[in-house]
């Protein structure tokens, strides 16, 4: 059979080829068997939510019956639920864990399975090859999975409780974000929930607060209108639309699962995730009274807007390979009240270790709301207090040359790039080229796609450009 592996942020496969009922539930009995083993008791209660992909709803009731095989208590959610809703009930109940059966933002024909340990956040890559090691023993022993000895195998598997994961987590988010400001400006934004698990929930939350609010894309679609699910420039070409056609001051958005986020500013123009994480950071900072050398963690592929406007507060930078999980760590354990990602990342402080989509959106709601002020006139002025950050992402598929040229600038950096010296070599995920004039490449395989990706970052558009063609030349593409 497939070798089931977890990617950056779970297992993921294709429906009908490697997500199936029966990988579903190997996966699953696996980690009932990390859960239980970790836990040292007899049973623990674990959440199991799910997206609104196709058939979620029906993989999400197998892997609560293949967690309570395994000796767990699970709780079912009773309507698809947000990623980060479910990571909330985590850590809100105290409960050993969770699965989510979810692919995020990748294409419709994907499915997945995410597993949330009792920290709340994303399993870290020990955690992931734990399990992992398990699924290969459980598939070895092929057959006899259903049988496996387990502690409720006495009295029989615990059958799933059905709970409402919506209240709690949306009081929850009460707790974090000014709606008194959203309320006094009566904020005009359109949502666009891209058919996934947000409905009714973002777009309820600014109704209350008060926001005059139009919805697009709110039913459910499996298909997610023929694309991905994802708040990037492309995705969000309907909510652009709706926001330049109409009278509305923002846009926002979640992906399939709301742990990431989108934005369009007042003219319909798409505002970068690492535009946004920059003026959040400089917002909160100053709302929240952050105090100075508390901790911001990032990406290693993320701009460094944020460390100039961390600098500017006198906040701490801590840098991190890619995947939330290393971010979340760091708000798990106390050490950074930020984290963000260029990926469309946000995690705060006193909430979850996880990133969270709707958080975010409800962030940048108040911030406008405060400021009075379009995101790109916000965007410029904090420019012209820290300095101009200019960043682009482009992929080349692996090719035997690429893959050979990639070998041979891990193994021998060049000592300058695009005609300027590179000043320091960061290998802590991939090969990050940092430039004397504050310019940086970053070359990193890609950790689910035959694809090189190159993340650059400069001061000026045309550094940016020359930077990047730079990259496409060392690559041979």
């Amino acid at each position: 059979m497939t070798t089931l592996r977890f990617g950056t942020s779970g297992w993921r496969a294709v429906l009908g080829e490697d997500f199936t009922v029966a990988n579903v539930r190997l996966v699953c009995r696996a980690i009932a068997d990390h859960v239980r083993d970790i836990t040292g008791a007899q049973a623990r209660d674990v959440i199991v939510g799910y997206d609104t992909r196709f058939l979620s709803e029906r993989f999400a009731r197998v892997a609560a019956d293949a967690l309570a095989e395994g000796g767990l208590r699970p709780l079912l959610c009773a309507a698809a639920t947000p990623t980060p809703a479910v990571a909330f009930h985590v850590i809100r109940r105290g409960l050993a864990g969770a699965v989510t059966i979810t692919a995020s933002h990748n294409p419709p024909e994907y499915n997945g399975v995410k597993f949330t340990p009792a920290w709340g956040g994303p399993a870290l890559p020990a955690t992931t090859r734990a399990i992992e090691a398990r699924i290969d023993a459980l598939a070895r022993g092929g057959s006899g999975l259903a049988a496996a000895a387990a502690p409720n195998a006495a009295h029989g598997p615990v059958p799933p409780r059905l709970v409402d994961a919506q209240a709690e987590y949306l009081e929850g988010l009460t707790q974090l974000v000014d709606f008194d400001a959203i309320r006094s400006r009566r904020l005009r934004v359109v949502v666009d929930p891209l058919y996934g698990a947000a409905r009714g929930y973002l777009d309820q939350l600014l109704g209350r607060g008060g926001a005059r609010m139009t919805v697009i894309h709110d039913f459910r679609d499996p298909y997610f209108g023929g694309r991905r699910p994802d708040p990037d420039e492309q995705g969000l070409r309907d909510l652009s639309t709706a926001v330049s056609e109409g009278d509305a001051e923002l846009g926002l958005a979640t992906d399939g699962d709301a742990d990431r986020f989108g934005v369009v500013d007042e003219d319909g123009t798409f505002v970068a995730p690492n535009l946004v994480l920059g003026l959040l950071l400089d917002y909160l900072a100053t709302t929240r009274a952050w105090r100075s050398g508390v901790g911001v963690a990032r990406s290693v592929a993320t701009t460094h807007l944020v460390d100039a406007v961390a600098a500017a507060h006198g906040l701490v930078v801590h840098e991190t390979p890619v995947g939330f999980k290393f971010i979340g760590a760091r708000i798990a354990d106390g050490s950074a009240v930020f984290g963000g990602e260029e990926s469309a990342g946000l995690a705060i402080t006193g909430h979850i270790p996880d990133k969270d989509g709707v958080l975010a959106c409800l962030l940048v709601a108040e911030m406008v709301a405060r400021s009075g002020k379009g995101l790109r006139e916000q965007v410029e002025a904090l420019f012209r207090r820290v300095g101009w950050y200019h960043t682009a992402r482009v992929d080349v598929t692996i090719t035997p040359a690429v893959r050979e040229r990639l070998a041979a600038i891990l193994a021998d950096p060049p000592a300058a790039l695009a005609g300027v010296g590179v000043r320091e070599v960061n290998r802590l995920d991939g090969c990050k080229l940092l430039l004397a004039d504050g310019a940086w490449l970053l070359l990193r395989p890609s950790g689910t796609e035959p694809l090189v990706r190159c993340y650059a970052e400069a001061g000026a558009p045309d550094r940016l450009v020359a930077v990047l063609a730079d990259a496409r030349r060392l690559l041979g593409a």
